[in-house]
């Protein structure tokens, strides 16, 4: 049985501001490679237990971005496009849908478009491996070791053991800074946002967890329009869904779920200071993209488009200039770069800051 791959592309990578944002998220970015994230998170899933024709959910904003990064790869696939953004769980509910229409057997996985993983043959291993327990009914979660505490990120507690994964004991989502330092003392691996499991496993589960997700996906899928290259839910009923996680709406409250504690060297590139881990270092451990001087500088990000970059006598920053604007934060905040994003988008460009003080501008 071929797993078909299900892309969730509908992200807007305010994380990553001012590189990423709405018209050209990071799923759409190269980040040391030749290729984008999208692209490799593709191209990742050509071995041989995929199907050779993926199915992509994304935003109808990116569909021209979504077209053209596959036509580069030479990559056919089936491209649903969202009118409004409703979160993971009905993303990955219009995918299985797609996935059924194409076989009423269909084994799904559900991954983002976003995230690093260099060793592909170690990931298709994973799956396989993960297979017998999702054609037994498991929503199969991937886990990751975590080398740090993170509330970043959402952790699983494995329990009893099935066929090669184990019954999820605890499935916390995005805990305190405090809770993930006790649940890395206590065993617990990150949830990396991937899911195998078979289309109709979870579309029952969630029509009896989330029945308005469910209902209202089922009709988007129903009334959807075919254009060209794209199939178009249907936008009345697309947002009535509830706009919801999938780790809230099912794997969190499901009893089928499942984790497999997998190394294959996964990266969410979700904030500034994980970019820096992906990018070539020079001996002070400073990461530059563009043009830079840094002076009595270390284990600094400095990404520059246009312009030279200057740094003198400042260590574990972020300093991102593009024509989009300038970014300049610690390293250690790069995670609340999402909020200021949030803010600035909300502000329209008046100039204040978030406590509402001029900027001066």
């Amino acid at each position: 049985m071929a797993v078909i791959p299900v892309i969730l592309s509908g992200g807007s990578g305010t994380r990553l501001w001012p590189l990423s944002h709405r018209d050209r998220p990071k799923q759409f970015l190269r980040f040391g490679s030749t290729h984008t994230l999208f692209q490799e998170t593709a191209l990742r899933c050509r071995a041989g237990l995929f199907d050779p024709r993926p199915v992509v959910v994304g935003a109808a904003d990116h569909r021209f971005l979504l077209a053209e990064d596959l036509r580069e790869i030479g990559i056919a696939a089936d491209i649903l496009l969202e009118p409004v953004a409703r979160n993971s769980c009905a993303a990955i509910a219009a995918g299985c849908l797609r996935a059924l229409a194409r076989d009423r057997d269909a084994m799904v996985l559900a991954l983002p478009a976003d995230h690093r993983i260099p060793d592909s043959e170690a990931f298709a291993a994973a799956v396989a491996s993960a297979l017998a327990d999702a054609e037994a009914g498991a929503l199969v979660t991937f886990g990751v070791a975590p080398d740090r505490p993170s509330s970043a990120y959402g952790y699983v507690l494995a329990g009893e053991p099935l066929m090669a994964a184990a019954r999820v004991k605890t499935f916390v989502e995005k805990p305190s800074a405090e809770t993930a330092a006790r649940h890395v003392a206590d065993g617990y691996l990150w949830n990396s946002g991937k899911f195998l499991f078979r289309a109709d496993a979870f579309m029952a589960e969630l029509s009896a967890l989330a029945p308005d997700v469910a209902g209202a996906v089922s009709r988007a899928v129903g009334a959807a329009r075919a254009e060209t290259d794209f199939l178009w839910l249907d936008g009345e009923a697309f947002a009535r869904s509830p706009s919801i996680a999938v780790d809230y709406a099912v794997m969190e409250r499901t009893e089928r779920a499942a984790v497999l504690p997998v190394d294959y060297g996964w990266t969410d590139i979700g904030s500034w200071d994980a970019v820096a881990g992906v990018l070539d270092t020079d001996s002070a451990g400073n990461a530059v993209v563009g043009e830079a001087v840094i002076l009595d500088g270390r284990n600094n990000l400095v990404h520059s488009e246009g312009t030279v970059a200057a740094l003198i006598g400042v260590d574990d920053m972020v300093v991102v200039a593009t024509p989009e604007g300038l970014l300049v934060a610690p390293k250690a905040r790069a995670e609340e770069v999402r909020l200021l994003a949030s803010h600035l988008a909300g502000d329209e460009g008046t100039g204040r800051t978030p406590t509402g003080q001029k900027t001066g501008r």
